[in-house]
């Protein structure tokens, strides 16, 4: 009998937490179950972008229902990631440290531009034809915008204008006027306005709509107009309808349940921006999007294609890296890494992240071979990286930040979901690995034998004489033995 295990896939949104759970089947995703809990996340951000304790509350009760839901799951089957609000909220290590409590599986915040990839995978998966498409998803904190065809993205945006935000900064104690939307129209479309130009350049065929704010609107159009199809002359009557009411709460509008009417009035105003800005005439609601594009993605995992190694080839053959280099690179690492990772406790994932910063670590000649390091580590920290996370991006930047010269405590960034020990066990292979390799040579890299300690690593090279006729080596290995001192790690060698 053929086994299907279950995956799940949650989206922790700036309005509403999502589950989904699912299965493959003959290379096709069957969905088993969903469950949906509004959690007003973006709510709870104060001025100082702090998230207030009672919204934490909100989300780490909902967080612990829906462990109860995927216990069993082993943790690979399981991919968690958080958006807008959590990717701007400054004590995110306080609402992870509540999470870690109840949730037991990695909380991950992806970027704005990994948001609207994910969600342009989840429409292109489930949608099947050949226009250029439109596809625009407008959440509780942030809107995403999105060109392609097929399963190929062309352009990605994400802009800081959402209905839960752009609700509660416009149209406090509920209060509706003309003048309240024209400011929030106003807002949201100088948050468009950068990206509108190209977008028209780039041209679509069709547009659809994602999300909770156009699924509201997109019902509000069949109840009153017997078709689901969003236009601006529609979007305008909402408009006049909530006007007409003055105060949200004594609002009648046909066809949107209570609790989504909360946020209307945000929504609908960023929605009239995007349709003026990129003079759209009509807009299709879609029902896939974020949830749905990670479930792709864990799909393509089981069948060992990853997203991210795409990204890293494609930008390796972007800035023209020496391929041979970084091969030879990342077979010492791989060399190196069997020898210590049951010590210290590293994962394939590990390698795989370290192997990548090998790849890219040189990528900074294409500004100068002076401070070469900082000039990688910058293209890496600022470039588009379909796949990775918010953390991971940092990581791969900090390791090739690191990856020569001293090593500065004081720069070295707090991570979400690794300590700092165990990156300097993973920037100490690097490093070595990158210093093995420095004459370009796979017959100058030494063959070692690596001994783990309770301060650091011991280095025995097999050839006893080796060091003796690599004084070069040998004096960069006491440099290397003194910028690790200041982590509090020891290297020894010979």
């Amino acid at each position: 009998m053929i086994e299907y295990p279950a995956i799940a896939a949650v989206d922790l949104g700036s309005n509403s937490f999502h589950l989904v759970v699912a299965r493959e089947v003959d290379g096709q995703l069957q969905l088993l179950h969903r469950e949906k809990q509004r959690v007003y996340l973006a709510v709870g951000l104060d001025d100082e972008d702090n998230l207030a304790l009672d919204a934490i509350e909100r989300a780490i009760a909902v967080l612990q229902q829906f462990a109860t839901t995927l216990n069993g799951f082993p943790p690979e089957n399981v991919k968690v990631v958080a958006t807008y609000t959590l990717r701007k909220t400054k004590n995110i290590q306080q609402f992870l440290r509540f999470a870690n409590k109840v949730f037991p599986y990695q909380i991950e915040v992806i970027s704005g531009q990994e948001e609207a990839r994910l969600i342009y995978q989840g429409v292109a998966r489930n949608l099947h034809d050949d226009h250029h498409r439109l596809v625009v998803d407008i959440g509780g904190g942030s809107t995403e915008l999105i060109i392609g065809k097929h399963q190929q993205h062309k352009l990605l945006s994400s802009r800081n204008c959402g209905c839960v935000t752009s609700t509660l900064r416009y149209f406090k104690e509920n209060k509706l006027s003309e003048k309240r939307f024209q400011k929030a129209i106003i807002a949201a479309e100088q948050e468009l306005e950068s990206i509108a130009v190209k977008y028209m350049q780039q041209g679509w065929q069709i547009c659809y709509g994602t999300s909770g704010t156009i699924k509201a609107i997109s019902s509000i159009c069949q109840a009153n107009w017997d078709d689901e199809r969003i236009t601006l002359e529609r979007l305008v009557k909402i408009k006049s309808d909530l006007i007409a009411a003055k105060d949200l709460s004594l609002a009648e509008i046909k066809g949107i349940a209570p609790e989504r009417l909360a946020s209307l009035p945000g929504g609908l105003c960023v929605l009239i921006a995007v349709f003026n800005q990129l003079h759209l005439s009509e807009m299709h609601y879609c029902d896939f999007a974020l949830r749905e594009g990670l479930l792709h993605d864990m799909q393509q995992s089981y069948h060992d294609v990853d997203i991210r190694a795409n990204t890293i080839t494609s930008l390796s053959e972007r800035y023209v890296v020496d391929t041979q280099h970084a091969l030879n690179i990342c077979n010492t690492l791989s060399t190196l890494f069997e020898q210590v990772s049951p010590d210290w406790e590293l994962t394939k994932n590990d390698l795989k992240l370290v192997k990548w910063a090998a790849q890219l670590h040189e990528i900074g000649l294409s500004i100068n071979s002076s401070a070469l390091h900082k000039h990688s580590a910058y293209i890496v920290s600022n470039t588009q990286l379909p796949g990775f996370t918010q953390e991971q991006q940092l990581l791969l930047s900090t390791l090739i930040r690191f990856y020569r010269k001293k090593i500065k405590l004081s720069d070295i960034p707090m991570f979400m979901n690794i300590s700092q020990q165990h990156f300097f066990k993973v920037l100490m292979l690097l490093r070595l690995s990158i210093l093995f390799n420095q004459k370009r040579q796979v017959d100058t890299c030494p063959s070692v034998m690596l001994e783990t300690t309770e301060t650091g690593l011991h280095i025995h090279f097999k050839d006893e004489t080796w060091l003796e006729q690599s004084s070069l080596l040998a004096a960069d290995l006491e440099s290397e033995a003194t910028y690790w001192q200041s982590a509090d790690l020891s290297l020894k060698f010979g």
